[in-house]
């Protein structure tokens, strides 16, 4: 039924998975691993890429002095440690951690709320901003000199770090606090597809008229941000200090070090993640309640008609309820599909939500989020009302595509003003 973790991850990925949150490589040979670094023997190796966290140099002395909050979590690290622990030993007062969804250091499930608490390592208090409040207090700021953003993001409007993003943010206008970004790359830079998400459909997994793939890092998102006037009430801040990466552009294929959520624990779960997340919009479970979510899809309808099966069960800490929990499910296998296929295309594959929903026997409960609390909405995850129609009446994926083209025209031009990397 399953293959062995082994057979699908790569060798820098695994080496982080098998570890802690953070990477195991020595921090004289970076943090991270990209396809430009698998040639090291050659004569001509290309520069490797580095992240604004691991370029301590470019900030730590401007910190030093000053009173710092950072945004964080397990995905932040400098070297092979997490950020906040390696700048408190190079001298710099961090003062108080903000963690978003999952928490600071990662133990909390999808979806689930977390509380404000005190970090055993470090007695730095920690403010939960996925829980009562999204963005921290006049309070909670009082006496920060700087607010430190870094997370990795994976690129992809439903993603809800670029919420906690705009969030901060916001609370930093309001307060007049400086607002630095250590910017960390896109795994899916090279990609912008999808439909620009009409604001109707506004809600907690689409927050901006972006594409479902945006295209850009943390630290251009931040600029754009800013620049289209997207915080609350007209604010805007002064300034954005975004210590950029080194030797990056947009089309490079690049390694996460470190799984960026419990769901998504593979390499594989993150190229897939673009497409198969429109699956939670559907009566298909897409691999929570196993240790590959993301990369197999399945209901138990679908016996017959798919020979590959396999049974969600509760996992504490990644998904404690998930959609079809302990029956069979019948559907597709993704874990060896082969990722270059969307670099290639440079698209989102929606052929798979076509497929599964035409071989379907009960359609007009595919897209019916009344059938269980685990099924979100595809309109809030698509970001228009048509695709649900376009599905309906048996579109095609090349028709379907059609319709997202002005709209992305729209964007990608918008885009360009923001861009700080090729």
């Amino acid at each position: 039924m399953t293959k062995p973790l082994l057979s699908y991850l790569s060798i820098g990925f695994l080496t982080l998975l098998l570890g802690s949150s953070a990477c195991t490589k020595d921090t004289s040979t970076t943090a991270i691993t990209t396809s430009s670094q698998s040639s090291s023997t050659s004569a001509k190796a290309k520069p490797r890429l580095i992240t604004g966290a691991d370029q301590t140099q470019k900030y730590v002395p401007y910190l030093r002095g000053k009173k710092v909050g950072m945004v964080v979590n397990p995905t932040s690290i400098i070297g092979d440690k997490p950020s906040v622990d390696s700048l408190l030993a190079l001298g710099v007062q961090v003062v108080k951690v903000f963690g978003p969804e999952h928490g600071f250091r990662g133990n909390a499930s999808n979806g689930t709320h977390v509380g404000d608490e005190v970090d055993e390592k470090t007695g730095i208090p920690i403010i939960s901003l996925y829980g009562k409040k999204k963005k921290p207090s006049k309070e909670d700021l009082a006496g920060i000199d700087v607010l430190i953003y870094d997370i990795q993001d994976v690129g992809v409007r439903f993603y809800t770090n670029i919420n906690t993003l705009r969030d901060v943010m916001e609370a930093a206008a309001e307060h007049k606090v400086e607002f630095m970004v250590l910017d960390r790359p896109n795994p899916h830079g090279y990609l912008i597809d999808g439909p620009i998400l009409d604001m109707k459909h506004k809600s907690g997994i689409g927050q901006f008229p972006i594409p479902i793939a945006h295209g850009v890092t943390v630290g251009e998102f931040a600029q754009m941000i800013n620049g289209e006037g997207w915080l609350a009430n007209g604010l805007k801040l002064d300034k954005i200090n975004v210590i950029k990466l080194a030797n990056y552009h947009h089309d490079m294929p690049y390694m996460l070090p470190v799984k960026p959520s419990p769901n998504l624990n593979t390499a594989q779960s993150v190229m897939l993640y673009p497409s198969t997340c429109l699956f939670e919009g559907t009566i298909l479970n897409h691999g929570r309640g196993t240790q590959y979510p993301f990369t197999v899809l399945g209901a138990p309808a679908l016996q017959g008609k798919y020979a590959f099966s396999y049974t969600p069960v509760s996992i504490p800490g990644m998904s404690e309820s998930p959609l079809h929990m302990n029956e069979l499910c019948y559907g597709l296998d993704l874990r060896n599909y082969d990722v270059e296929q969307l670099r290639r295309k440079r698209q989102i594959n929606i052929s798979w939500l076509l497929e599964l929903y035409n071989a379907y026997p009960q359609k007009e409960k595919f897209f019916d989020s009344s059938y269980s609390k685990q099924m979100g909405v595809i309109e809030k995850l698509v970001g228009v009302t048509e695709f649900r129609k376009q599905v309906q009446e048996g579109w095609s994926e090349e028709r379907i595509r059609e319709t997202w083209q002005p709209g992305l025209a729209a964007y990608r031009e918008m885009r360009k003003k923001y861009l700080l990397y090729p």
